[in-house]
């Protein structure tokens, strides 16, 4: 056992936010800490890793005890690295003593020749030594480790060489989470880690972590990376840890059969009080049934001192309604032909995009951090002028728009007077009774936006949604900030809308259960895809699929081509043998040195080992090079 939490405590203001916590972590467990916002997550995680205090039951007991071998690494919520080293520089530091060993082989390999007799002796054990250890801890796969974790994070196209503090926070978050999977700890804590992560990058990590050696006790509001990668759940709800096997799907399961089974045994036990009581009321005065009665008082007695609380839910959910005034056209949407750029034409994201959107579709965005995403919703809406093509809306669309930034908030009003602003025909008890709706309630609502959390903006930016009545919604990354319970409500209310949704997500339980239509932004060209997101892996698995079938079979084009087009033509065919061959020699070669790497022979010096793994590097780059070549051809 890694760790043991036995009955602890924290107060806040004099009240529990921890109400006897109690909790086991073993090694290779996977475990999602879920709860809804404020529940006491981050704090636990806090008091685990030493940076907050615990508190002690009323009656003195509560300890958090820690094995000696444990080693915790520690992922705070949105707490990025801040260093003037390099990128590479940051992430060789987990290798630092593996490095000094390199070093110092590097040396000793130097100074054999020099030396005889015991100092020989001397040097070669030590060398031995160094060796075994370094081979042990995977020392000459290093460098391939470190770019591995880079590439997997995003950061294939960011410079080394650049410095930490050069990159965004949410790069620099990403860097932190990187680093944290390079130093290994058998114990690894995470706060939210799929915050800043696109969709390619968060399956990267999944898979990342499913091979993960340590255990890990990781919050999280993302069911579908829960699901992925949790061999156990743990609610926090009211101060109180329940513990569930499984992943995120069968807690929900196995929470709400437990609810079932308690307000059963609940509504069963009150109809036996209710029965049990009428006798007696009925009976107590007779003298024929007195004995009766007060038989069945006993047994009432009995049940009431035992009897079960009245289950009930701890955290009021929120009521999001999505409605509109004005019937949508049949025909919502058109573009054609748009070049969208963010800063007028310096940088175009895309040089030709089209959109078609119809009456109750629901067209979901996705891509890469950077692809343009955000930028697209702005120029569908006009928010930002594009340099050609067209757009068209169509009469009598009234368009409700989330921006994930919340740009359009005024940070020095109070969220009351900002509704007050936009509406200013409403009372307060009314504007008041629709923040409450979405959990904003009591000094809340005094409270200017420029001091709010980003959840409390995302509910204000809800509350100004159900009021704009919009027949088209375009919404931003919604779900962000929220907690799950809250995530599901949104849900709810999106799929029981029945005006028209274009939204940018990363949310994939989101995008399954939503979308109608996927269009994907990577590198510059937008791809359409008809159905939900598992719709959309499907048919990219297929397309990859048949691009691979492509370098075994190349139909025959029997069209006319001219005889320029035909040496052309033979010039390509030549150049895709060319690369096959060169692709198939470079996966066996990749397999032959990965063969040798992985095979135990003190005989080979640090020299050869780095030869190695710098040759496996440089052959997998080529190959990657070459497979782009040739599916660029191939098209």
């Amino acid at each position: 056992m890694l760790l043991s939490i036995d009955n602890i405590y924290k107060y806040y203001n004099g009240e529990p936010i921890l109400d006897g916590i109690s909790l086991n972590i073993n090694e290779g467990e996977r475990i999602g800490l879920v709860g809804v916002n404020g529940s006491g997550k981050t704090t636990l995680l806090s008091i685990i890793t030493g940076k907050v205090p615990y508190d002690r039951a009323p009656d003195g007991s509560g300890e958090l005890n820690i094995s000696g071998t444990a080693r915790i690494g520690y992922l705070e919520q949105g707490v990025g690295l801040s260093s003037e080293r390099s990128i590479a520089d940051e992430l060789r530091l987990p290798f630092s003593a593996l490095d000094a060993e390199k070093e110092r082989m590097t040396q000793i390999e130097a100074e054999l020749g020099a030396l005889s007799g015991e100092e020989l002796s001397r040097a070669e054990a030590e060398y031995d030594r160094l060796k075994a250890h370094f081979e042990a801890n995977d020392g000459y796969l290093i460098d391939v480790k470190i770019k591995t974790v880079l590439n997997g994070m995003g950061f294939s196209g960011v410079d080394a060489k650049r410095s930490v503090n050069s990159l965004s926070g949410g790069e620099r978050t990403r860097l932190a989470l990187a680093k944290l999977l390079l130093e290994a700890p058998n114990l690894l804590i995470l706060d939210e880690p799929t915050n800043h992560l696109d969709l390619d990058t968060m399956q990267w990590l999944e898979d990342y972590l499913l091979g993960y050696k340590g255990a890990i006790l990781t919050v999280s509001h993302n069911r579908y990376f829960l699901d992925k990668i949790a061999t156990r759940i743990c609610e926090l709800e009211y101060g109180r840890l329940s513990s569930y096997p499984g992943n995120y799907t069968k807690f929900v399961s196995e929470k709400r059969a437990q609810t079932a089974r308690a307000e059963k045994l609940y509504k069963a036990e009150q109809a036996k009080i209710k029965e049990l009581q009428f006798f007696i009321d009925k009976n107590r005065a007779s003298a024929t049934s007195a004995k009766a009665a007060k038989s069945k008082q006993h047994m009432l007695d009995r049940i009431l001192e035992n009897a079960q609380d009245k289950p009930f839910v701890y955290h009021k959910p929120a009521k999001i309604s999505l409605e509109y005034d004005i019937e949508p056209p049949k025909e919502v949407f058109e573009a054609s032909g748009l070049e969208i750029s963010p800063d007028g034409g310096r940088t175009v994201i895309l040089d030709s995009f089209s959109l078609s959107v119809r009456r109750g579709e629901r067209v979901c965005i996705i891509g890469p951090n950077g692809a343009g995403k955000s930028t697209v919703l702005k120029a569908i809406q006009g928010l930002i002028p594009c340099r050609k093509g067209k757009r068209f809306w169509a009469e009598n669309t009234k368009i409700a728009y989330f921006d994930q930034k919340n740009e359009q908030l005024d940070p020095s009003l109070t969220v009351i007077e900002e509704l007050h602003r936009r509406y200013p025909a409403m009372t307060d008890q009314s504007l008041r009774s629709l923040l409450g709706r979405v959990l904003l309630s009591g000094e809340s609502v005094y409270k200017p936006i420029g001091v709010l959390s980003g959840g409390e903006k995302t509910k204000l930016s809800f509350a100004l949604l159900m009021l704009r009545r919009g027949n088209v919604l375009i919404l931003d990354e919604p779900t962000n900030h929220l907690d799950i319970s809250t995530k599901e409500v949104l849900e709810d209310a999106l799929t029981e809308y029945t005006g028209t949704v274009i939204l940018v997500s990363h949310d994939r339980y989101l995008l399954n259960k939503l979308a109608t239509k996927i269009i994907e932004i990577k590198d510059g060209v937008s791809r359409e895809y008809k159905g939900s997101f598992d719709d959309y892996l499907a048919a990219r698995e297929l397309s990859d699929s048949k691009k691979e079938e492509k370098r075994s079979f190349e139909p025959q084009k029997k069209q006319y081509r001219t005889k320029s087009q035909r040496a052309e033509d033979a010039k390509k065919r030549q150049r895709l043998y060319e690369l096959e061959a060169k692709i198939s020699g470079l996966e066996e070669d990749i397999k032959a040195i990965e063969e040798e790497i992985c095979q135990p022979d003190s005989s080979r010096s640090y020299q050869k080992m780095s030869e190695l793994c710098l040759e496996l590097e440089d052959k997998k780059e080529l190959l990657s090079r070459l497979s782009d070549e040739w599916l660029e051809l191939s098209e």
